[in-house]
């Protein structure tokens, strides 16, 4: 009998507990995660990607674009995306390979040319990137102010001779749109 009471006690528990929280589930004030649905279909990775840029959180964004290029191939935008990522994260010459490899498959997206010549300012190589420079602006039919900005800042830094005395300028790497990034001069 003792044995049944316990056992009845305990159901009596569950069935409480399962009406109290509406269910076996967290309730909507628990501090633990929710339930994955696997019904839904998964956001795309490029779109996780770009957001988590946005929110500066930039190794998070690589692994999504990685995982992105897990589902969907090495496509010219997930290159893209990568080579970007690897800009904002100062690792200039994987972002140039990766960049390069993303304007072989596909080249007539300005944002890819401008991330490209951003890279090429960074190394000091001026002429080459003043040349992909004039390229994204372009494609881009002189939309862009990004581009715009870029160019200009890379015709200056071409024009102007370099002498071992200089105290080396500051830049800082300001994203602008989905995928435009810029390079401001720090105070």
């Amino acid at each position: 009998m003792k044995h049944f009471r316990a056992s009845a006690l305990l159901i009596l528990s569950f069935a409480v507990a399962a009406c109290d929280t509406g269910g076996f589930g967290a309730s909507e004030d628990s501090p633990y995660a929710p339930a994955v649905d696997h019904s839904e279909q998964a956001v795309d990775g490029l779109v996780v990607g770009w957001r988590l840029m946005d929110a500066g959180e930039y190794e998070l964004a690589m692994d999504s674009f990685v995982r992105a290029g897990l589902e969907q191939g090495r496509t010219p935008d997930v290159l893209a995306a990568v080579g970007t990522a690897n800009l904002v994260m100062g690792r200039l010459g994987q972002a140039e390979t990766i960049l390069r490899e993303a304007l072989k498959a596909d080249d007539t997206h300005p944002e890819t040319w401008n991330n490209l010549g951003i890279v090429l300012m960074e190394r000091g190589e001026y002429a080459e990137a003043e040349q992909i420079l004039r390229r994204a602006y372009a494609l881009d039919n002189g939309e862009s102010d990004a581009i715009r900005d870029n160019l200009r800042l890379a015709l200056a830094n071409s024009n102007q001779p370099v002498y071992g005395d200089e105290k080396p300028q500051e830049y800082k790497l300001v994203r602008r749109g989905s995928s435009d990034y810029v390079i401001r001069q720090t105070p």
